[in-house]
């Protein structure tokens, strides 16, 4: 129940640090997340003395957000971009740890022997996928640097782990082999690709057929999808191969399937990019809040010594790696094509260094060191997490205050303010045109569709309460005039009239906060009644018998002068208030029309004409300059997700 309560809590904590990063937008989500695993960390429950297991992290963590980054890739730009790849994640990977290794070794040869001299730079050379996406979420990284540091951080994971593994092999052994070392590298590195593959090939196969054989297969189809990378992981683990290379290559042949697929399976492809977006999301918010929560437990126990003695040795790896990898640009050892991009050698370069951003990867590898080697408990591995936890956020400090100065924003080419505005525009005008076409001829099927429209008004627009009070109390005041007249005329009795009355005070008296205004209305309004019902006395003894009218009736008629009135108020400003009280009489007037048959098919050709009113309104105002490209795109793929949530849920 513990591990349970754990997860639920890690959960929360990823949700209130997005929620705190859209109020207050000013660092990258990731330092949000960090900061809400510590305080999560700190409470005094048990459920949240987290241990970090390293290869359980890597599988259920790690290994689904390598795959899904691996299934957004073009195996042609992979193929284009082959020698970037073997320099960024192969050779540096080797390199730097060689560097690393030799210089901690020469420095401070006691703790640091070789081999764990070359353990410890094997743990903090590779780039944390996740980490570097963070930090470049909101900033416009140039496109040549930003492919680098997306391929560099999806292989040399691996390589950092088969280095990790040779050099631990070499503590717990006491000797290493050159030759030995570079075939176990060589297996592990390319027998992990060809594994993923592989079994990549072999999946594809399976939902190919499947979607063959039978039409709808998304229940079965999907969770084969999610499945995959746990599955791949552990079975290429389980033959001594790179578990991390294997998921990756089998997302990138899986990227393969969606090119074949195209339009043959629509609500598949749909549902799944829906789900791995809401797992990438949860996963991505795990990795660092995960990070923040063991924070406390890497430093219980140690020393202030020993703590400035871990960060200035992290703080002197994190500057050699970082001028390894600037120089490793800035000579070409990376073909970055300054040239073409118009771009500084010295910038890209540097870019290129701060983005190379340390993550969880690291720290796992870090967690995984034995306790204990032939029985001895190893002195250095507290020490070899503690450094590796300082490089970690000096790499994501450096870059979270670097990188948004040196970079512009990203910029979508219109604001959210922009797209909401049209959205309701382009919303408003299907309905003008249903109410303008059809009036009340389909009146019940009509409202329907009017009433499921406003949804993609108000749903993401906060209603302002004074504006709605204000317009709901014109529509009352509409009300009983309606009642009145119908009253006058005879088709319907004093007693309904006053019980319509009761009806309308009775939702004044919850209506807003301005109760005393409010009191006064309800106050002035039975005067006037009664003043109306002494001066049609005589009146109404005059008028012939005639069939009053069903309640129903009353209220289809009272809702015909209420949308009469809404229409005339509504304004661009005050468009989605009056959306909201539109939405409350028709569905009064649908619970009281229960018993009436909706035509299904009327709704949903309703349906159809009202979004391709949308559609036009968005090319319309493409085509007379009003919005750009970028944003009539979003409209569209706006309006045909509520278009295809709207199918849906009328089967």
């Amino acid at each position: 129940m513990e591990t349970v309560a754990g997860i639920f809590y890690l959960i929360v904590a990823v949700v209130a640090a997005n929620i705190v990063h859209m109020i207050i937008p000013r660092l990258p989500l990731a330092i949000y997340q960090i900061a809400a695993g510590i305080i999560l960390s700190l409470l005094p429950l048990q459920a949240t003395m987290f241990r970090l297991h390293p290869e359980l992290f890597m599988m259920l963590v790690i290994a689904p957000l390598l795959y899904n980054d691996g299934q957004r890739q073009s195996a042609r730009q992979l193929t284009r971009h082959i020698n970037t790849i073997l320099s960024m994640a192969l050779v540096l990977a080797i390199v730097s740890v060689i560097i690393l290794g030799l210089g901690l070794h020469g420095l401070i040869p006691q703790p640091f022997t070789l081999p764990l001299a070359f353990m410890l730079a094997a743990i903090i050379t590779p780039t944390d996928a996740v980490a570097v996406k963070s930090l470049t979420t909101n900033v416009n990284m140039p496109e040549n640097v930003n492919t680098a540091l997306e391929y560099e951080s999806l292989f040399n994971d691996a390589s950092g782990i088969v280095l990790f593994n040779l050099a631990l092999a070499s503590l717990t052994d006491g000797g290493f082999s050159i030759g030995s070392g570079i075939g176990t590298f060589l297996y592990v590195f390319a027998g992990g690709i060809a594994f993923g593959l592989v079994m990549g090939f072999i999946i594809i196969k399976l939902r190919l057929w499947l979607m063959s054989q039978y039409a709808d297969i998304t229940s079965i189809v999907v969770p084969i999808d999610l499945m995959t990378p746990l599955v791949v992981y552990f079975l290429a683990e389980e033959i001594h191969l790179s578990g991390i290379l294997a998921v990756v290559a089998a997302g990138i042949v899986h990227s393969i399937l969606y090119n074949r697929l195209q339009l043959t399976s629509t609500e598949m492809q749909v549902v799944g990019a829906a789900s791995w977006n809401i797992i990438r999301d949860i996963l991505n918010g795990l990795v660092f809040v995960f990070l923040g929560a063991t924070l406390p437990q890497v430093l219980h126990g140690i020393t202030s010594t020993v703590l400035l003695e871990a960060f200035e040795i992290g703080v002197g790896l994190y500057l050699v790696m970082t001028l390894i990898r600037f120089l490793w640009a800035r000579f070409g050892l990376v073909k970055l094509n300054f040239a073409d991009y118009q771009q500084s050698p010295n910038k890209g370069a540097f870019l290129l260094a701060i983005g190379g951003i340390h993550g969880t990867i690291a720290m796992a590898m870090a967690f995984s060191i034995p306790v204990a080697i032939h029985d001895h408990v190893t002195t250095f591995r507290n020490l070899l997490i503690i450094i590796t936890t300082m490089v970690i956020l000096i790499s994501l400090v450096v870059g979270a205050i670097t990188l948004p100065r040196v970079l512009p924003a990203k910029r979508r080419g219109y604001s959210d303010d922009e797209f909401q505005a049209h959205l309701v525009e382009a919303v408003q005008s299907a309905i003008t045109h249903l109410q303008m076409k059809y009036g009340d001829h389909k009146n019940q099927e009509t409202g329907i569709v009017i009433n499921q429209l406003t949804s993609q008004m108000t749903e993401m627009t906060a209603i302002n309460q004074e504006v709605y009070e204000t317009i709901l109390e014109g529509t009352q005041q509409v009300e009983m005039a309606t009642v009145d007249q119908l009253n006058s005329v005879g088709q319907i009795s004093d007693a309904t009239a006053d019980f319509y009355q009761q009806h309308v005070t009775r939702l004044l008296s919850f209506n807003g906060h301005h109760l005393f205004r409010n009191l006064f209305t309800i106050w002035k309004r039975r005067i006037k009644r009664r003043r109306f019902k002494r001066r049609m006395k005589v009146q109404k003894a005059k008028l012939p018998a005639t069939k009053p009218l069903t309640f129903a009736r009353i209220l289809k008629e009272v809702n015909l002068t209420v949308e009469q009135y809404l229409s005339e108020v509504q304004t661009p400003d005050n468009v989605n208030e009056v959306a909201a009280v539109r939405r409350g009489y028709f569905n009064r007037q649908r619970f009281f029309n229960q018993h009436q048959t909706i035509d299904d098919e009327v709704v949903m050709s309703l349906f159809v004409e009202a979004f391709q009113a949308e559609h036009s309104y968005v090319r319309s105002q493409l085509n007379d300059g009003q919005i750009n490209q970028t944003l009539a795109n979003a409209l569209n793929m706006r309006i045909s997700t509520d278009e295809m949530v709207h199918a849906q849920s009328l089967d």
